[in-house]
């Protein structure tokens, strides 16, 4: 009888595994792996997806200029308009000499109030007192002869009556005394020109004001010719202001309109003026209206020759209502002044504008823009035309710099 043992078919408190049941495991383990690790690269694949998309979202978004908007104000325009002025003395005059010779004596210097009449100098000239004193002698003998001549002519006319005397002898004498009459008129034009000459040796103030310079000194040469001032007057108990006023406020500016002049010496304090004149004229480079406002000096506090801001009251009441933006809106390119708006919700444009008054916070609009256009504010200096843009509304007027 055969002894050999024979291999039980199942064995569960056995060591010995069955191969068919070790490879089964074996697969499952492996295809576990497998499904577990697609499932760890396809994670890792969709979050390296999310993460580039949200990077590039991340980059749009910021290379998107964020910029602010606001409509236009309707309005109208400040009635007030604030322009630099020159500061001018009412007469402003250089004194020439009319006489040569030496400077004898001044008696005025710079800085001194003088009156129309006043002696500012007096000019030695010996050569034209000389002259004055032969002219005076030559208009003696000149009417001395004068005078025998025509006692002459008056007794041949007498002798002509009678027939004492011919008549040509008469016409003679006659025609020798007009001459002589003629030549006495002649000195005692001379002796008048050299009295002037001699008056002028006296140098008088032509009008009431203040010396603003003194080019000569005693024994200072004095030629008449040489076209050299002696003294410089100026009038300042009022002062000229001349402004240029822009064309669009070239009707406002009329005869009589108030002004009030602001000086940085004179910090806090107006001083009052009134357009007393304009030009009637547009200057074609500049296209202003000159205009000139007188200022009361009495007091002499302001000086001739200075700046000042104008502040003009022009009378606007029948402007009518305008667009206003803030000035921080303006965009300056080569290709003119432009303005940046938002269009379709999120493009920018840039579009030509015309501004009309600009006091450094607020500028009117003259065309270009409507009143419910979008407009950026203190945009970009690189935004460009079509350029996509982030939108932000202001959330208080001050946001706008411009009080809108």
């Amino acid at each position: 009888m055969d002894q050999t043992p024979q291999h039980a078919a199942h064995n569960p408190n056995g060591d010995q595994t069955p191969p068919q049941l070790s490879r089964s495991k074996v697969t499952t383990v492996l295809v576990v792996f497998l499904i577990v690790a697609a499932v760890l690269a396809a994670s890792g694949i969709l979050f390296r997806m999310h993460a580039r998309t949200e990077l590039n979202d991340q980059t749009q978004a910021l290379a998107e200029p964020t910029v602010l908007v606001a409509v236009p104000v309707t309005g109208q325009p400040a009635q007030e308009l604030v322009l630099p002025g020159n500061v001018q003395a009412y007469v402003d005059s250089p004194v020439y000499a009319r006489t040569s010779g030496y400077l004898r004596k001044w008696y005025f210097d710079i800085g001194s109030n003088v009156h129309k009449g006043d002696l500012l100098a007096e000019i030695e000239s010996p050569e034209v007192d000389k002259q004055l004193i032969q002219a005076r002698a030559d208009l003696a003998t000149a009417e001395a002869t004068s005078a025998n001549a025509q006692t002459t002519a008056t007794r041949y006319q007498g002798l002509l009556q009678s027939n004492g005397v011919s008549k040509q002898d008469t016409d003679n004498f006659t025609a020798v005394a007009a001459a002589d009459i003629a030549a006495v008129k002649s000195a005692q034009a001379n002796v008048q020109r050299l009295e002037a000459l001699v008056s002028f040796e006296k140098v008088f103030a032509p009008f009431d004001g203040v010396v603003t310079a003194r080019n000569v000194d005693t024994g200072t040469l004095i030629d008449a010719g040489a076209n050299k001032e002696l003294f410089h007057l100026a009038a300042i108990r009022t002062l000229r202001v001349f402004v240029n006023v822009p064309q669009l406020y070239s009707r406002d500016a009329t005869h009589g309109a108030t002004a009030q002049l602001t000086f940085d010496q004179f910090p806090g304090r107006k001083f009052p003026g009134r357009l007393a004149r304009t030009s009637s004229q547009i200057d074609p480079v500049s296209r202003t209206l000159l205009v000139e406002v007188d200022v009361d000096n009495s007091k002499g506090e302001l000086l001739p020759g200075g700046y000042t801001q104008v502040h003009l009251k022009l009378d606007q009441s029948t402007q009518p209502p305008s667009l206003m933006v803030p000035a921080a809106a303006l965009i300056f390119r080569k290709e003119g002044l432009r303005i940046g708006i938002v269009t379709d919700g999120s493009i920018a444009h840039l579009v030509p504008i015309t501004i009309g008054e600009d006091d450094g916070q607020v500028v009117q609009v003259l065309g270009g823009i409507d009143a419910n256009a979008r407009v950026i504010i203190n945009p970009p200096d690189s935004l460009i035309d079509g350029e996509k843009v982030e939108v932000v509304q202001p959330q208080s007027p001050a946001q706008t710099g411009a009080g809108f």
